[in-house]
C-alpha cells in the first residue's frame, strides 16, 4: 500500500532528476560553444571536441575532472554556489545564462548581478532625484546593487563592469580605472579590508562572503596583506578625494544612509566639499546624461 508521503516524494525525486540532467545539458552545451582561443587555449591538431574539453573546464573552474564529469553526467551530487560561480565564469555565461545555471542547480545566485529586492522603484527614482551628487546603494558585502549616472563615471565607467563584478572590494583592489582615480589608495585599501573584516563578523560561514574572501585574496597579494593584519573597523563619515578621468580632482564627503534597522543595504553618497568640486560634479553629470 503506498502511503502519502510516498507519494509526494515521487515527484519532487523525479523533478530533481529532470533538473540534473537538464543542467548537464546545459553545460554541455555552453561548453561547446566556446572555442579554446577564447580562454587562451591552444586548438591543437587532434582536437575532436568541438569547443572546451570537459578537462579544460574542471582546471580553468579549479574543479576536479572527475567531479566536472560526474556533473554533466547528471550525477546527484551536490553544487556549491562557489562552483557554481567558477564555472559561469569560465562558461562565460550572461546574466541570463548565470541565472539559468543556478535555477537548475536549486542554488540562489549571491552576487549583485541577481535580483535584489530591497531596490524598489522608489529607491531607483531617489538615487536619480540626488543627481548630480554621486550615490548608489551597496549592502554589507559592498557589492554595489544600483546607482545613479554620476556614480557611474566617478571612477571609471561602472556600465562597462559586469555585475558580478561591481563590487567595491574587487574594484579597489583589481581595477586599474578605480585604482588610478583614488587619491590616497594604499590606506583606502587598507581601510576597506578592516572595514570588510568588521563587517564580515556577522555573516561567518556564508557562502557570498567566502566566495568574495576567496576572490580577493586570489587577485590581490595587498589584499592578503592587508586582511593578515587583522584590523577592524566601523563605518563613519569620511572625506574622500578622486582624480576622476573625465573632469579631474574631486573632494567629496562620503556619507552612509542605512536603509533598515540592521547593518544592510545602505545608501552611499558623495556631496562636494567646495564650490570647484561641486561644479566639476555638474559637468561629470552632463556628459554622464550625453553618453
Amino acid at each position: 500500500m503506498t502511503t502519502m508521503a510516498q507519494e509526494t516524494a515521487v515527484p519532487a525525486t523525479r523533478g530533481a532528476e529532470i533538473r540534473r540532467h537538464e543542467l548537464a545539458a546545459f553545460l554541455r552545451s555552453r561548453r561547446e560553444r566556446i572555442a579554446p582561443e577564447q580562454v587562451g587555449l591552444p586548438r591543437g591538431a587532434r582536437r575532436r571536441t568541438p569547443g572546451l574539453r570537459r578537462e579544460e573546464v574542471a582546471h580553468l573552474s579549479a574543479v576536479g575532472v572527475t567531479w566536472y564529469t560526474w556533473l554533466e553526467q547528471a550525477r546527484n551530487i551536490h553544487v556549491s554556489v562557489q562552483v557554481l560561480d567558477a564555472l559561469a565564469r569560465t562558461l562565460m555565461l550572461d546574466p541570463s545564462e548565470r541565472a539559468h545555471l543556478f535555477q537548475l542547480a536549486g542554488a540562489t545566485d549571491p552576487t549583485p548581478a541577481a535580483t535584489c529586492p530591497s531596490i524598489t522603484p522608489a529607491l531607483r527614482e531617489m538615487l536619480r532625484r540626488l543627481e548630480p551628487v554621486p550615490a548608489c546603494i551597496q549592502n554589507s558585502r559592498y557589492d554595489i546593487l544600483a546607482y545613479n549616472r554620476t556614480y557611474a563615471r566617478l571612477l571609471g565607467d561602472l556600465d562597462a563592469v559586469p555585475p558580478e563584478d561591481r563590487n567595491c572590494m574587487l574594484l579597489v583592489y583589481t581595477d586599474p580605472e578605480w585604482r588610478a582615480a583614488i587619491v590616497h589608495l594604499d590606506e583606502t585599501m587598507r581601510l576597506m579590508a578592516a572595514k570588510l573584516r568588521a563587517s564580515m563578523a556577522g555573516h561567518l560561514g556564508e557562502p557570498a562572503w567566502k566566495m568574495l574572501l576567496k576572490r580577493l585574496k586570489a587577485a590581490s597579494p595587498e589584499f592578503r596583506e592587508n586582511w593578515e593584519r587583522y584590523e577592524v573597523v566601523g563605518t563613519r563619515s569620511k572625506t574622500k578625494e578622486f582624480l576622476n578621468p573625465y573632469v579631474g580632482h574631486l573632494t567629496l564627503e562620503h556619507t552612509d544612509l542605512w536603509l533598515g534597522p540592521e547593518p544592510g543595504p545602505r545608501m552611499v553618497t558623495y556631496t562636494p566639499k567646495n564650490e570647484e568640486t561641486r561644479e566639476r560634479l555638474e559637468k561629470l553629470y552632463e556628459l554622464a546624461r550625453a553618453s
